[in-house]
C-alpha cells in the first residue's frame, strides 16, 4: 500500500466523514435577537473543513473538493500540532499587513507546482477556526448542539502551546452588539453570522443565519453583454471614474426585469461606441477568463445606474449587484470611486486575526481585566470582553479606532467593542 492510500485510510477511519458537507447560512434581512443566538463575524476567504488522523491531513473546499495541494504550508502547520485527531471547520484567508486579501487568496489556487511552493512561501495563509466537528479525544461533535462545539474548540484552541497560522473567530452574544459591527465597521465586514446555542451541525443545510450590510452606488453604465443564446441584454457593466478621470470597470448588474428588456436593449444598441471603458475594461487576459467574459459592447458613457452591492475587494464588486433606479439627474463625470473608497481601503477591524499577538505593538494587544473593567449590564457571556467606559468615550469623539478585536495568541476569547469608523 503506498503512503498517500494509508493515509486516507486513517482519515477515513474519523467518525466523521471526509465527504461531510458544510454547514451553510441563509440570507436574512436583521439578526434574530434573544439569549439562544451566538455572532460572529463572517470572514472573508475560502471554506474549509480539515481533517486530522495521525501524519494524515486533508482540507476540504466546501465544494467537496481537496485544497491541500494549494496550501502546503497549512498542511505542515496542522501536521505539527500535538493534538494527532481532529476534525474543524473554518476558513482559510491570506493576510497583508493587518488586513485580509482576497485576491492573494485566489491567487493561491493555481495549476503549477512551484508557484504554488512559491505563493505558500510569500503569501501564506491563516486557518480561522469556528466550529469543532471532532475533538482530540471522543467521538462525533455533528449532533452536538453548538455551545458544546464551541467550548470543544476552545479546548482544542488552548491546548496549543503555539498555534501558528490558527486563530480562533471572536464572537459575541449580544444581538446590540452585533449590528453595531453591521451599522460602524463600513466596508470592513462583509457581514455577521448567526448560530443557535442548541442547534446540531447540519450538513449541507443553511442552518445558520447571515446579515450582510448593503450599500448602494451610483455607476456609468459602460457596457453590457447580451443574454447568453439571446439577443436582449442580459447584464450591464459598471464603470466609476479614477482619480486621472479614466472610466474603470468595476462590477456587472443581471437584474433587469423581462418587461424593460426589450426596449433596453435597442436603448443601449443605439449608444454603442468604443471605447466603453478608458481606463481597466472587462474581459482583461488573466487565467480566469473565459470566451464569454471578453465578449462584450461598449457604450458612450452617458447612462447612470444606482446600485445595491455588498462588498468590494481590489476596486471592483466582488458580487453582481442589484439594479436600484436609472439616475438621469446624476452626470456620469459625478460617478467616482470616492462613493466606495471607504469599502475599497478596509480597515483595520481585524487585526488581531491577521496579525498574531507577540507581533502586533503593544498598543493593540488585549488589557488586562482589571476591577475598574466591569461587564456592562446585558453581558451574557463569561469571559466575554466588557465594553468600558473608554471604548464608549471613543465612539462618541469618532476616532479612527480598531473595530473588532479577536483571539490573540495566547488563546484568550474576547470580543471588543466597535468604534465609530472615521468619515
Amino acid at each position: 500500500m503506498t503512503k498517500g492510500k494509508a493515509a486516507q485510510g486513517g482519515l477515513a477511519a474519523l467518525p466523521v466523514p471526509l465527504d461531510i458537507q458544510p454547514m451553510e447560512s441563509k440570507l436574512v434581512d436583521k439578526l434574530p435577537d434573544g439569549p439562544d443566538w451566538q455572532f460572529e463575524p463572517k470572514w472573508d476567504g475560502f471554506r474549509c473543513l480539515a481533517f486530522r488522523a495521525g501524519d494524515a491531513v486533508e482540507l476540504r473546499a466546501k465544494s467537496g473538493k481537496s485544497l491541500s495541494r494549494y496550501f502546503p504550508e497549512m498542511v505542515a502547520s496542522l501536521r505539527a500540532l500535538p493534538a494527532r485527531r481532529f476534525v474543524v471547520d473554518g476558513e482559510l484567508a491570506v493576510p497583508q499587513g493587518d488586513t485580509l486579501s482576497f485576491d492573494a487568496l485566489q491567487m493561491r489556487l493555481h495549476p503549477a507546482e512551484s508557484r504554488i511552493r512559491k505563493l505558500s512561501a510569500e503569501t501564506p495563509a491563516i486557518y480561522i477556526l469556528f466550529d469543532c466537528l471532532l475533538g482530540p479525544t471522543g467521538g462525533s461533535l455533528v449532533d452536538a448542539p453548538f455551545i458544546e462545539r464551541r467550548a470543544g474548540l476552545e479546548e482544542f484552541y488552548a491546548s496549543l502551546k503555539d498555534p501558528g497560522p490558527l486563530r480562533l473567530t471572536p464572537y459575541t452574544r449580544n444581538a446590540r452588539e452585533a449590528k453595531r459591527w453591521l451599522d460602524e465597521a463600513g466596508g470592513s465586514l462583509d457581514g455577521v453570522i448567526a448560530k443557535r446555542l442548541d442547534g446540531p451541525y447540519i450538513p449541507g443545510e443553511r442552518a445558520m443565519l447571515k446579515v450582510k450590510r448593503l450599500r448602494t452606488a451610483d455607476c456609468v453604465v459602460g457596457g453590457f453583454r447580451y443574454e447568453q443564446g439571446g439577443k436582449g441584454v442580459g447584464s450591464l457593466l459598471l464603470g466609476l471614474h479614477n482619480r486621472d478621470g479614466k472610466l474603470d470597470h468595476v462590477g456587472f448588474t443581471s437584474t433587469i426585469r423581462n418587461a424593460d428588456r426589450k426596449a433596453l436593449t435597442k436603448r443601449l444598441e443605439a449608444l454603442a461606441e468604443p471605447p466603453g471603458f478608458t481606463g481597466n475594461a472587462p474581459g482583461g487576459p488573466s487565467r480566469w477568463s473565459t470566451e464569454r467574459s471578453t465578449q462584450w459592447t461598449p457604450l458612450r458613457p452617458e447612462l447612470v445606474v444606482e446600485v445595491c452591492y455588498d462588498h468590494v475587494t481590489g476596486d471592483r464588486f466582488r458580487h453582481g449587484t442589484r439594479l436600484m433606479r436609472w439616475r438621469p439627474d446624476k452626470s456620469p463625470a459625478q460617478c467616482t470611486f470616492e462613493q466606495i473608497g471607504r469599502e475599497a481601503r478596509p480597515e483595520r477591524f481585524i487585526a488581531n486575526v491577521a496579525v498574531p499577538a507577540a507581533d502586533r505593538p503593544r498598543a493593540d494587544r488585549r488589557p488586562r481585566r482589571t476591577k475598574s473593567a466591569r461587564p456592562r449590564s446585558g453581558a451574557t457571556r463569561p469571559g466575554t470582553a466588557p465594553i468600558m467606559r473608554s471604548a464608549r468615550r471613543r465612539r462618541r469623539a469618532a476616532r479612527p479606532a480598531r473595530v473588532l478585536r479577536g483571539e490573540g495568541a495566547e488563546g484568550r476569547h474576547a470580543v471588543r467593542s466597535l468604534s465609530t469608523a472615521s468619515a
